[in-house]
């Protein structure tokens, strides 16, 4: 048996209600609180309710923010500041760090001609920099100081070579103007087929009805004229990618198609592929950028269509999948191929 349990053998046997009759009211009251059970370090608890009161005093009444901070705002300006331990005086002590001359050994001295002498002893900053950027000093300035002495026959660099490099200051480039395109008359000129419109270009116009650019597609069924049809950022969907699908399998004269930056999925993409094989007039075709990537199938007919179309030499389309990439990349040196050949007869 450990000496602690020996210590504890001796209490065994005590009777606590003896020992409880014993006890006067204060010391019962005592007793009451340290038995009360408290978690100081519980902050789900509010903080009144982690530790025992231990005060008799009575409530001296609401409080007073405002008096409360000027009380600690006087007792602040009572409290006398302490001393410093070494009081300042402002004297400087050491000596002043002076670099040493580096004497230049004789086996390094150049000497130049007077004319150069007097010329690099009357040379301004911009010159001395231009001068450095001649002879290969890239490392005493900026790249753009550098640069800018290499491919400028001018001297342009006229901070100097000790200068602050300085943001370059680009001018604002202004936003492109808007389609002026009016496609209520572009719409009457397709139905009439006017011999003298050739391309239709809708790029950017982001407000055209959905049924106008349906009936648009529907007119260009029968139109022998236009050679190109761009649909750029025009905010159309599935339907649009259907009219256009259904255009292309009786169109016998359109060449360029650019539907690219819209909002178009999987499927209404496949349709228009499945379309352009039953087109042999088409020989650019561009359907990057849309809201969604469509998936391995699609790339797959997209290369697929490359190989069984001869008549189309560009499209624009960005792989993710290397298989359709290689596929695409080489129907389409054979579809250029096979056009320059055909010229050359």
């Amino acid at each position: 048996m450990s000496s602690y349990q020996k210590e504890l053998e001796k209490y065994r046997d005590i009777d606590e209600d003896e020992i409880l009759k014993t006890l006067s009211p204060e010391e019962l009251e005592q007793l009451d609180c340290e038995l009360q059970e408290m978690d100081p370090e519980n902050m789900l608890l509010p903080a009144g309710l982690r530790q025992r009161d231990q005060t008799k005093k009575s409530p001296t009444g609401p409080l007073d923010r405002e008096a409360l901070l000027q009380y600690l705002e006087q007792q602040a300006l009572e409290v006398k500041e302490r001393d410093d331990l070494v009081p300042f005086t402002g004297e400087k002590k050491g000596k002043p760090y002076i670099q040493p001359k580096r004497e230049i050994p004789a086996q390094e001295q150049i000497t130049l001609e007077p004319e150069l002498e007097e010329a690099l002893a009357h040379a301004t900053d911009a010159e001395m920099c231009d001068i450095a950027a001649i002879l290969g000093m890239y490392t005493l300035m900026s790249n753009k100081q550098y640069y800018d002495a290499i491919c400028s026959g001018e001297i342009c660099n006229t901070e100097g070579i000790s200068s602050v490099v300085q943001p370059d200051k680009y001018k604002p480039v202004p936003d492109e103007p808007p389609n002026p395109t009016n496609i209520e008359e572009i719409l009457k000129r397709v139905r009439s087929n006017d011999k003298e419109l050739e391309e239709v270009n809708l790029n950017n116009i982001q407000d055209i009805p959905i049924p106008m650019l349906t009936e648009l597609c529907e007119a260009m069924k029968t139109n022998t004229h236009i050679r190109s049809f761009s649909l750029v950022a025009t905010r159309s969907g599935d339907p649009i990618a259907n009219a256009v699908a259904d255009m292309l399998r009786e169109n016998r004269s359109l060449q360029s198609l650019n539907i690219e930056s819209n909002f178009i999925s999987s499927t209404g993409l496949m349709a228009v592929l499945k379309a352009v094989r039953e087109n042999a007039t088409l020989t650019e075709l561009r359907v990057d950028n849309q809201r969604q990537w469509p998936g391995d199938a699609v790339e797959m007919e997209m290369a697929t269509v490359l190989e069984q179309c001869p008549s189309i030499v560009r499209f624009g389309y960005h792989f993710t999948q290397q298989g359709p990439r290689a596929r695409a990349a080489q129907a389409m040196t054979r579809n250029n191929e096979l056009r320059r050949q055909q010229k050359k007869r």
